[in-house]
């Protein structure tokens, strides 16, 4: 397969998520994604708008020279500046690579991912989270929104959604509340998504992607299998990349990465 991307279904509402994460809790950074979800009448997608505008510009017959172009030209006004996170911001590169098909198929939530290399797909379970409403109301985008709380797999979270979008969904494998999760965070707000657009859509495909590799496809692993070994590939970097190239890259620094999900232990 060379990129491609199948149709699953189409869209009539495309909302738009800021995110942002520390999974390195000894470095205290704080890392940003812009996360799409389509929403169809069956099927929804969550995914990384940067890293699909990444892979879609590197498959264009220049889109390699055109993204040396404008990393040049963000590294120009870096030094100018001195402003990492416009930097950061300003060319595209990958962020997140998991992308959430909620209901598809039927009852069943697939999820597919990168470890290095390795492109993975795994099924999880639809609206796993065990919701409890309560009665505090705030706005969020001029809409009243409702809040409630769970417990999901070693996290404490508080979401706002609102009635007035009777959409059973939200970012990532959120969802299974009688409204559109408008905002969700853990206790802490290590992980947290905001959103920041909504757009009514006219039937914009639901796009199924393939990875991106000729002659590759995805190899289906357990969840907790999965974060496992997404865990060594963090906390090992050098010794995974040296694995897989042969390039001795030295000694990683000490880290300590919390997963968004905890229950793989």
């Amino acid at each position: 397969m060379f990129f491609s991307r199948k149709s699953i279904g189409s869209c009539f509402l495309k909302c738009m998520y800021h995110h942002t994460y520390m999974n390195d809790t000894l470095e205290q950074t704080v890392r940003e994604d812009l996360l799409v979800l389509q929403v169809g009448k069956n099927i929804s997608k969550s995914y990384s708008y940067y890293t699909y505008q990444n892979d879609s510009l590197s498959k264009t017959p220049d889109g390699e020279k055109k993204w040396k172009e404008m990393f040049n030209q963000s590294l120009r006004n870096f030094q100018i500046h001195r402003n990492r996170a416009q930097f950061l911001n300003s060319f595209p590169r990958k962020r997140s690579t998991t992308y959430v098909y909620k209901n598809y198929p039927s009852g069943q939530v697939t999820v597919t991912d990168a470890v290095g290399r390795d492109h993975v797909l795994y099924s999880d379970t639809l609206n796993a989270q065990n919701w409890t409403i309560t009665d505090s109301i705030k706005t969020i985008l001029d809409y009243s929104c409702q809040m409630a709380t769970c417990h999901f797999r070693g996290r404490d979270w508080t979401a706002w959604f609102t009635a007035d979008i009777p959409v059973s969904d939200g970012p990532w494998k959120f969802g299974g509340l009688p409204g559109l999760i408008m905002d969700v965070s853990d206790r802490g707000k290590q992980y947290a998504f905001t959103i920041i657009g909504i757009e009514n859509m006219k039937q914009e495909p639901i796009l199924f992607t393939s990875p991106m590799e000729i002659n590759t496809s995805y190899k289906e692993i357990d969840r907790k299998e999965f974060l496992k070994a997404y865990m060594r590939s963090l906390v090992n970097t050098s010794g995974f990349m040296e694995a897989e190239t042969g390039v001795s890259f030295g000694k990683d620094k000490p880290v300590y990465y919390d997963l968004i999900e905890r229950d793989y232990k």
